[in-house]
C-alpha cells in the first residue's frame, strides 16, 4: 500500500482551491477524524480531546451519522466541528459527478456544514467545480495511517509527530480498522501538542 504521510508540495499544487494546512505563523493544529460516528472510537476521542480541552472536525459519512445519532450529537455538544464525508464513503474517482453530488446532498441531509472531505481525498476538478461555492474543502498534510494494519501504534504516532507543525492539518479514522493505532497514537499526539505549546483546534 503507497501513500505519502506528508503531503508533497506538488500534490498541493494539482488541488489548489482545496485546503491543506493552514498559516504556520500560529501556534494551532487541527486534527480531523474521519469516517465515523462510530460507537467505540468516537467515544474515545471524545474523552481524550477532553482531557486536553482540545477541539478536533470530524468528517462523517451520512449513513454513521444516522446509525449513531446520539454520538454524533455529543461531537457538537463538546463543541466540535463537523464535516460532510458523503453518505456513503463514495471515492470521487470512480463515481460520476452527478450520482456523486447526489451522495453529498443526501449525506448533507443530516450534517450541517460547509465542511467537505472527500473519500481517499480522490475527487475530480470538476467535482470540486461544482462544490467549491457551497463547500471548503479540507484536505491534509498529515497521513497519521491509522488505517494500514501492517502498521503499529509507534508507528502511526511518529508518522504524526516527526511531521508535524503550526497550521498542520492532521487525519485519523475513528473507525473499526483503525482502532488498534487510533487508541495508541492519539493521546500521544495530544501530549506532545501540549508539551510543545501547539493549540488544538476545530477547523471554521
Amino acid at each position: 500500500m503507497f501513500y505519502f504521510t506528508k503531503t508533497p508540495a506538488f500534490l498541493k499544487s494539482l488541488y489548489k482551491s482545496c485546503i491543506w494546512n493552514f498559516s504556520p505563523d500560529v501556534p494551532t493544529v487541527y486534527l480531523t477524524f474521519d469516517d465515523g460516528p462510530h460507537p467505540k472510537a468516537t467515544p474515545f476521542v471524545l474523552e481524550q480531546l477532553k482531557k486536553y480541552n482540545a477541539k478536533a472536525t470530524f468528517f462523517c459519512i451520512g449513513k454513521n451519522v444516522v446509525e449513531h445519532p446520539g454520538i454524533y450529537q455529543q461531537i457538537l455538544l463538546d463543541g466540535h466541528a463537523v464535516g460532510n464525508h458523503t453518505h456513503n464513503h463514495v471515492n470521487g474517482w470512480k463515481t460520476g459527478t452527478e450520482t456523486y453530488l447526489a451522495n453529498i446532498k443526501e449525506a448533507a441531509k443530516y450534517i450541517r456544514s460547509n465542511l467537505f472531505r472527500p473519500p481517499y481525498g480522490r475527487i475530480s476538478p470538476f467535482q470540486i467545480k461544482q462544490l467549491k461555492d457551497d463547500y471548503k474543502i479540507i484536505m491534509w498534510d498529515i497521513l497519521s495511517a491509522d488505517f494500514d494494519t501492517s502498521i503499529n501504534g509507534e508507528a502511526c504516532l511518529q508518522n504524526v509527530v516527526f511531521k508535524l507543525q503550526a497550521g498542520s492539518i492532521v487525519v485519523f479514522h475513528d473507525s473499526e480498522k483503525a482502532w488498534d493505532r487510533l487508541s495508541y497514537a492519539l493521546p500521544r499526539v495530544l501530549e506532545h501538542c501540549a508539551r510543545k505549546g501547539l493549540r488544538v483546534e476545530a477547523i471554521v
